[in-house]
């Protein structure tokens, strides 16, 4: 087994290879004068078999630097190249819903393929279908085991699991049967692009503890309007969490005003500290993803991570 490590996550990077024992190979990363990005793997990889992290989260140079990683491995007679994306950006332009857009992320996925990738890993994927996109194995992992052992610790009784959209009802449903607690719903419209409408609540939340997950937090108006929505209906704590922390924008300004006991994410993305907050709790898939890796490398079933 092989770890290369690309720029985008070097401390997500540094914790999955503490959990596996394992060194992170010694790779060059640099940029040319005119920002041209130079990659080259400084140890030999020749049949070994290769783990490349790298989560293609803004800016899109870091998509450039897993494409190149890859391609430098294959060139470099690498018997298996597995591209373990966390975050994998570009998951919400995943259908043409307007005249005369990409589908953006059918496009990277064909990059990455394209590249020599023979397996991707990546964590809660915006669309469970994007897993059809590629022509090679997906792995996709569930962050939610991470959540609910952070929560099962925290006493939530009476619960209610909010769904922040439609969409998000199943992975509401998964954290109500896990936790225990009711189901809720927020009935919202998007007008525009990261521009959320909350028209109503749909459920009993009043006076009890509501737990909001996600699977990513861009600018935070999804969760201002449902935190304001479920004050309104007369919730008691509100609790937030994300997998993956984007935080742009008015995200942080918006998010350490709201009235929450917590917002908790994951380290798919990397937070700097100036994005840091007294109320902000960043948790580790790092445990999670080692294992994943360590069952590939074994060949073994990956699903079993969640039975």
């Amino acid at each position: 087994m092989m770890l290369l490590s690309g720029t985008a996550n070097q401390p997500l990077s540094a914790r999955i290879a503490a959990e596996l024992d394992v060194p992170l190979c010694c790779v060059t990363i640099e940029r040319f004068a005119d920002g041209e990005i130079f990659v080259r793997i400084d140890e030999n990889v020749r049949g070994r078999d290769v783990f490349i992290i790298q989560s293609t989260s803004a800016p899109a140079e870091n998509i450039m630097e897993l494409l190149l990683l890859i391609d430098a491995a294959q060139r470099a007679s690498a018997a298996r190249v597995t591209a373990v994306v966390p975050y994998f950006g570009y998951g919400r332009q995943d259908r043409k819903d307007q005249p005369r857009v990409a589908i953006g992320a059918k496009l990277l996925a064909n990059l990455i393929v394209e590249a020599g990738a023979d397996r991707v890993v990546s964590v809660d994927l915006h669309q469970h279908q994007l897993q059809a996109f590629f022509d090679i194995p997906v792995d996709h992992l569930y962050a939610l085991p991470v959540f609910v052992e952070h929560y099962g610790k925290l006493s939530l009784e009476p619960l209610a699991v909010v769904a922040s959209d439609v969409g998000a009802a199943k992975m509401a449903r998964g954290y109500a049967r896990r936790l225990g607690g009711e189901i809720a719903m927020i009935d919202k419209r998007r007008p525009a692009p990261n521009v959320a409408e909350v028209v109503s609540v749909v459920g009993d939340v009043e006076g009890k503890n509501c737990l909001i997950p996600d699977d990513m937090i861009d600018t935070g108006g999804t969760m201002v309007g449902a935190v304001e929505a479920l004050k309104e209906n007369g919730a008691r704590d509100i609790y937030v969490c994300a997998t993956h922390a984007l935080l742009s924008g008015p995200a942080v300004e918006r998010l350490s005003a709201l009235p929450v006991k917590e917002v908790a994410v994951s380290d798919t993305v990397h937070v700097p500290e100036e994005k840091h907050w007294p109320g902000l709790r960043i948790l580790s898939v790092a445990e999670l993803l080692a294992r994943a890796i360590h069952y590939i490398h074994d060949n073994e079933s990956v699903s079993s991570l969640f039975e």
